[in-house]
């Protein structure tokens, strides 16, 4: 079943005609990797779905998104709850200076989500489904940065997890991290995939292929492949896309 429908989204900058007619179905509950040379488009089709382009001076957008049979770019669209459904973790892990604890509870305070002890509950969950509960249970009111890059990157997922959001967007959440944090946000990447929709933005050909269900290959802000992962990577349909995968070009 299908998740996200985009049809014919079309993105500007200006007059910088980033995104040319995209049209894709996200499955739910799978992870989808949107891969493809850099400036080529991918970070802005994720933006695209929690409608954050907006916020950019001089972006337009035309066409559709549907989440769960819903265009979210109607006009009696609640952003403001449309970005709790659909959380994002960024390249580079964003903490809030202030505890960790304070970090995971953000966004339950501001969404009104809960209070007190369903508060503690909820942080305790979310770093658990984000494999941090047990480095930092026993420090949970030190800085979010006494932790390391890795540990932070799993805080900025935790902290969108606690909001129950239904869909996370992740722009290439390992860029800036050593292999051994890579390999933990990969592992995590793969359990939320059984309970989220998962979409993620990677330069990274082999990243896609170990932790994505689908994959969505993006050239020049067009759209040339989507498929199931192992299919595409094993027998891509497109000369462009054997060619991205041979390294003929990136």
């Amino acid at each position: 079943m299908a998740k996200i429908d985009i049809r014919k989204l079309n993105v500007w900058f200006r007059n910088l005609h980033v995104l040319k007619d995209i049209s894709l179905q996200i499955k739910e509950n799978a992870v989808t990797a949107v891969m493809g040379p850099s400036g080529c488009g991918k970070t802005t089709l994720i933006r695209a779905i929690n409608r954050m382009n907006e916020i950019i001076n001089g972006s337009r957008t035309t066409g559709e998104i549907y989440i769960d049979g819903q265009n979210i770019y109607s006009e009696n669209t609640d952003v403001y709850e449309l970005r709790r459904k659909v959380g994002m973790v960024f390249q580079r892990p964003n903490p809030f200076p202030r505890s960790i604890r304070e970090n995971v509870a953000f966004g339950l305070k501001i969404h009104k989500i809960a209070n007190g002890k369903q508060i503690d509950a909820i942080v305790e969950e979310s770093l658990k489904e984000a494999a941090l509960w047990e480095e930092v249970k026993d420090r949970l009111d030190d800085s979010a940065f006494s932790l390391s890059g890795g540990q932070q990157q799993r805080l900025c997922i935790a902290r969108a997890l606690a909001v129950k959001p239904e869909i996370i967007l992740m722009d290439e959440p390992c860029s800036s991290l050593d292999p051994a944090a890579t390999a933990k946000i990969e592992a995590l990447i793969r359990q939320l995939g059984e309970k989220y929709t998962v979409i993620i933005v990677t330069h990274n050909l082999q990243q896609a292929a170990r932790v994505s269900d689908y994959t969505a290959f993006v050239y020049m802000g067009r759209l040339i492949e989507y498929g199931e992962t192992r299919q595409l990577f094993e027998s891509p349909q497109n000369e462009l896309t054997e060619k991205y995968i041979t390294g003929e070009f990136g």
